[in-house]
């Protein structure tokens, strides 16, 4: 952690070798959760490039208050978001005013099914669940992939993306309950093997 705090301090500071090693540090991550957004590569690489411009111009900026990572998710969330809003402008917006609840139609969706886990590591099943969650609203997918898929708290997501914990609570909530619906008609129809 120190030598982290260290090189922050020095691409801070104006040092490019520091500023490239934190980019060749975080590359990686910062694709995958752009690419799990977007969910097309070469608009994940587009979120990943601006996220680094972002964050190097506004480097001077971290106070160190929480991990570097922690601050270059919320950029890339926020770039991620703001895209996917560009992309969509003139589709029907998703309300949020509904009150904040744990159940929809009497089902408790607080957790996901108890899938078997041979099923849910397949590749088949791994290809389901990328193209539900590429269907989701921007909204529910941020929740979705940073408490689900990242296993990010509530908290984290809470403070990641500037919403209440209720509102994270039900953005998920809904995301697990439209993830549920897709994907259950596989299993009720034997179109996933399993195998």
């Amino acid at each position: 952690m120190k030598n982290e705090l260290e090189l922050i301090e020095k691409a801070q500071n104006g040092d490019r070798k520091a500023q490239a090693q934190l980019v060749l540090r975080y590359e990686k991550k910062v694709f995958n959760l752009a690419l799990r957004m977007m969910r097309d590569k070469e608009d994940a690489e587009d979120v990943m490039q601006e996220t680094f411009l972002t964050a190097l111009r506004k480097l001077h900026t971290f106070e160190g208050r929480s991990q570097f990572f922690t601050w270059l998710y919320r950029i890339t969330m926020n770039i991620s978001l703001q895209k996917l809003r560009d992309r969509n402008k003139g589709n029907a917006m998703v309300s949020l005013s509904d009150p904040d609840i744990e159940s929809i139609h009497g089902q408790h969706l607080s957790e996901w099914p108890a899938f078997n886990r041979k099923l849910m590591s397949s590749e088949e099943f791994r290809k389901l669940l990328d193209n539900a969650v590429k269907e989701l609203p921007a909204i529910y997918r941020s929740v979705f992939i940073l408490r689900d898929l990242e296993g990010l708290s509530t908290i984290e997501t809470q403070k990641l993306l500037d919403l209440t914990e209720s509102n994270v609570k039900v953005r998920l909530m809904r995301a697990r309950y439209y993830l549920r619906q897709n994907l259950q008609k596989y299993f009720q129809e034997g179109q996933f093997n399993g195998k």
